[in-house]
């Protein structure tokens, strides 16, 4: 590219039937200005698009980064949700093996009590039989006795 010195250095070589000098110079003194400030907006133009690429460089980079915060984020919470899941189904299953647990120990206790209501219920009877024995024999010696007295009365 042309710079605005090189214009403004540029000289022709005179010829016999060339162009009026003056009218030349003064043209390219206009070129020059103008070319010059071409030039300085195209370097500050140039220094723009470096910037703002640095920016889009330096918006994609934190973009990226966002985007992986995301996901780490979604990934964590994802597996809080799953080990919440998870040791909700382990307290669940401790709750309902403690629960069997009760349940068997109870059933147990039930067996337990009912034989020995079954043994009570045995002991009584067996008591009821011996007393009655016992109040029949005692009855029995009691109404011998009676006849034994009213025999020797008699007599």
């Amino acid at each position: 590219m042309i710079t605005p010195l090189e214009i403004q250095n540029k000289e022709f070589k005179k010829v016999m039937r060339g162009y009026k000098e003056s009218e030349v110079d003064e043209f390219l003194d206009k070129i020059m200005i103008d070319y010059e400030k071409l030039y300085k907006d195209n370097i500050e133009l140039k220094d723009k698009i470096t910037l703002l690429q640095e920016q889009i460089d330096k918006y994609a980079n934190l973009e990226k980064t966002l985007n992986n915060t995301l996901i780490v984020a979604q990934t964590t919470a994802e597996e809080v949700s799953s080990n919440a899941h998870k040791k909700a189904e382990l307290i669940i299953r401790e709750a309902e093996n403690k629960g069997m647990a009760i349940i068997e120990e109870a059933n147990k206790d039930v067996v337990k009590i009912k034989r020995e209501y079954e043994e009570v219920k045995k002991q009584m009877h067996i008591f009821k039989t011996r007393f009655k024995t016992l109040l029949e024999s005692q009855l029995e010696a009691v109404n011998t006795s009676s006849k034994e007295i009213i025999e020797d009365v008699e007599e």
